[in-house]
């Protein structure tokens, strides 16, 4: 059986941090399905790489740090911290250079080694707070 936690670690720091989406075929199944796919965004396997591509133009340095994972039978749930720095228009927000630390939790299904389904919550209010589309509701 393949290592799960290492599965999200590869996806978090290969695939988001470092871009490498070349290497989503040797992660995602062929019928991968993404649960939380972004408004506009393409499904399936696709969806990592277009997802990888729009917040790594908006925050070149990106970064996805695996805080935490648990292993059930086929399924892993991950902690993971995405940090940056806002460089590029994001979602038709101009750059603000603000850097941010958003909060995201991981669960992917897998078959064989890869990942076949994804799930995912991100702190996404946070996100916009930090960058000031959003007043501090504080």
């Amino acid at each position: 059986m393949a290592d799960l936690d290492a599965l999200v670690r590869r996806v978090n720091d290969d695939v988001l941090s470092q871009g490498k989406v070349e290497l989503i075929d040797e992660l995602l199944a062929d019928d991968f399905v993404e649960h939380q796919a972004m408004p506009g965004m393409p499904s399936g396997k696709d969806s990592l790489a277009a997802f990888t591509t729009m917040f790594r133009s908006a925050f070149p340095d990106l970064k996805v740090e695996t805080l935490a994972t648990a292993v059930d039978g086929d399924e892993v749930w991950a902690h993971s911290r995405m940090t940056g720095t806002h460089q590029g228009e994001f979602n038709g927000i101009p750059p603000t250079g603000k850097k941010v630390s958003v909060e995201m939790m991981d669960r992917v299904r897998t078959r064989d080694g890869k990942a076949v389904e994804h799930w995912g919550c991100s702190d996404d209010l946070g996100m916009m707070t930090q960058l000031g589309v959003v007043p501090d509701m504080g």
